[in-house]
Formats: C-alpha cells, structure tokens, sequence
C-alpha cells in the first residue's frame, strides 16, 4: 500500500513538473521584443546591437557586423550564455574589435532582470548591460 501511494506521488511529481514549462528569462516578459543595447559597463553603446530570445533556451542578436546565437538555459534570473555562434562577414577593425568586446561581456554576465521595455544584466562585479526594447 505504501509502495503504490509512494509510486503515485512520484508520478504526480513528474508530471506536475512537466507541465510546469520554461523558467528562462522567455517566459518573464524578456520574449517577442528586439532589445537594443544602450549602455555596456556606464558607457553609451556604439552603433546598433540586439539582443533577442527567439525561443526558450536560445538567445540571438546583431552586431553592427555579424549575427550570434547562443544556448540560455538557466532559470530566471540567472543569465548564462553558452557557447556563442557568429557569422564571419569581413568587417571593419573597430566593428570587429566592438563586436568581440560585446560578447565577452554577454558571455560574462550572470543576472538578467526584465522591467517592462528595459532588460539589465549584470555580473558579481556589478558591470551592466543594458538594453531598451526596441524596433
């Protein structure tokens, strides 16, 4: 008797978390917008940068040379970018030289917090990114 309620609870556990769905930032206001770096570390942005979440886990964007894309898999409001992809367009040095600046930060930042039309991240250092949503 014991054996089959322990067995049931299990299973009602399983599903229950099954249906629970996507912790990522997606699911917390950061899907459906194009976000638009303004300000990298206190300083202005330089040409147009985008952040997206096309889908749960995934993030993607554009520099002002190449397109990325990445895995984001932690629940909100952790911020991890996995490995990062970039096209290889032959690009200018300070584009290239902005680009790669861009996503060494990215890559380092490990909070994300979603307010309406603005998406901050930021590291233990308190460095931040942040990005208005934009067009």
């Amino acid at each position: 008797m014991i054996r089959t309620r322990t067995t049931g609870l299990v299973t009602a556990l399983m599903l229950l978390a099954g249906c629970y769905g996507d912790e990522t930032a997606t699911a917390y206001g950061a899907a459906g917008k194009t976000w638009v770096l303004e300000e990298i570390g206190g300083t202005a942005a330089a040409g147009r940068t985008t952040l997206l979440f096309p889908e749960p886990g995934t993030i993607a964007g554009e520099t002002a040379c190449n397109s990325y894309s990445a895995s984001m898999t932690v629940p909100y409001p952790w911020f991890e970018a996995g490995p990062v992809a970039t096209t290889r367009r032959a690009c200018p040095a300070d584009a290239t030289a902005s680009e790669q600046a861009y996503l060494a930060s990215l890559q380092s930042m490990t909070l994300i917090e979603v307010l309406g039309d603005t998406l901050i991240l930021t590291r233990d250092d308190d460095t931040s990114m942040i990005f208005k949503a934009g067009d």
